[in-house]
C-alpha cells in the first residue's frame, strides 16, 4: 500500500452541498481525496468531483460490505451524510442518519481508520428524530476509541436563507417562521467545510466537540433587511405562526416531517451559538450574512 493511500481522506456525503465543498477545499490543500458515492448518484455531480481530482468509490451506508471495501487504505473519514435533503429509495433518518452512520463508524474502527470527523448540529431545545439520531451517533463515535472531531453546526445560510426553504430572494419573497425577531447565528457551509478541513491531523481538534455559528447573530428580519439593501427591492413576507408549526410537528406522519417542523420552531425561537471555544482554535475570518448576500445577489443579477 502506498504512502498516499495510507493518507487518503474519505468524504461521505460528497455529492451534497457541504460534502462537495469539503472535497474542493481538501483538494486545494493537496490532500488525496476519495468520495463515497452511490450507483444512483447524479452523473453531473460525479463528473464535477472527478474533474476536481477526487477519486470516487461506490458504496452505501446501509451495506457494510461496500463500506468496508470503500474505506480500504483510508486514514481519515469526514462524514456529512444525511437523508434530509437528497433522499433516495430506502433512505430515512433511521436508515441513514442513525444506523448508516453507526455502521460507518463501526466498520471504520474495525478497518483501522485513524480519525473520524462527523458533521452534526448543535444541541437544540426541541426533541425530534433527527436530533435523537445525531446525539446517538455522537455517543457511538466517542465510545469508538478512534480519534474524533464532532462539528455541531447551526443554521446554514445557504439553506435557510435560500429558496429551498421558502426564502425566495430572487423574487424578493420570504417565508418567515414565527415573528422573525429572534436572532440566529447563521453559518456558511464554506466555513463549516474549512473547519472540517482544518481538523484533519490537527491535535487541537482531536477528541473534541465544537459548536459552529457565524460571526454575528441576526434575526430573520434583519437578514431580510440586508437582502433589501443590496438588491434594492422590498421583500414580500409571509409569516408562519408558531402555533401552526407546533401543529405541523404534532401531526407529522414521518420522522423527516417532524424533524423539519422542529427545526422551524427552533428557527422561530432563535439559536444564538457561543463560538468562544471554537474561535480559540479557528481564529480566521468567518463569512457574514452580508458577505453571503453580496455573493448571491450579484450572482443572481449577472
Amino acid at each position: 500500500m502506498s504512502e498516499n493511500s495510507k493518507k487518503s481522506i474519505l468524504v461521505v456525503g460528497a455529492t451534497g452541498f457541504l460534502g462537495t465543498e469539503i472535497c474542493r477545499q481538501l483538494i486545494s490543500t493537496g490532500k488525496t481525496v476519495i468520495a463515497l458515492v452511490r450507483n444512483s448518484s447524479d452523473p453531473a455531480k460525479l463528473s464535477f468531483l472527478q474533474q476536481l481530482g477526487v477519486e470516487t468509490r461506490e458504496g452505501d451506508l446501509k451495506d457494510t460490505a461496500s463500506i468496508r471495501k470503500a474505506i480500504e487504505g483510508v486514514q481519515t473519514i469526514i462524514s456529512t451524510a444525511s437523508s434530509t435533503l437528497s433522499r433516495q429509495e430506502g433512505d430515512s433518518i433511521d436508515s441513514v442518519d442513525y444506523n448508516g452512520q453507526v455502521n460507518l463508524i463501526r466498520t471504520a474502527k474495525g478497518s483501522g481508520v485513524n480519525q473520524f470527523i462527523f458533521i452534526s448540529f448543535c444541541p437544540m431545545s426541541q426533541q425530534f428524530p433527527l436530533q435523537t439520531a445525531k446525539r446517538k451517533v455522537e455517543s457511538e463515535l466517542k465510545e469508538s476509541k478512534m480519534n474524533y472531531t464532532i462539528l455541531q453546526a447551526g443554521f446554514f445560510m445557504e439553506v435557510w436563507l435560500s429558496p429551498a426553504v421558502g426564502f425566495d430572494f430572487p423574487n424578493s419573497k420570504a417565508t418567515i417562521y414565527g415573528e422573525g425577531n429572534n436572532k440566529i447565528n447563521w453559518i456558511s457551509l464554506q466555513d463549516v467545510a474549512a473547519i472540517a478541513v482544518a481538523s484533519v491531523d490537527n491535535d487541537a481538534f482531536r477528541n473534541s466537540i465544537f459548536q459552529l455559528g457565524g460571526p454575528e447573530a441576526l434575526s430573520p428580519l434583519e437578514a431580510v433587511g440586508i437582502f433589501e439593501k443590496y438588491s434594492g427591492n422590498l421583500f414580500e413576507l409571509q409569516h408562519v405562526p408558531v402555533a401552526a408549526l407546533l401543529d405541523q410537528k404534532i401531526s407529522a406522519t414521518d420522522s423527516l416531517s417532524e424533524s423539519f417542523a422542529a427545526l422551524m420552531l427552533i428557527y422561530a425561537a432563535g439559536d444564538d451559538i457561543d463560538m468562544s471555544e471554537t474561535r480559540k482554535v479557528y481564529p480566521f475570518r468567518l463569512t457574514s450574512v452580508t458577505d453571503y448576500v453580496q455573493r448571491v445577489v450579484i450572482k443572481h443579477e449577472v
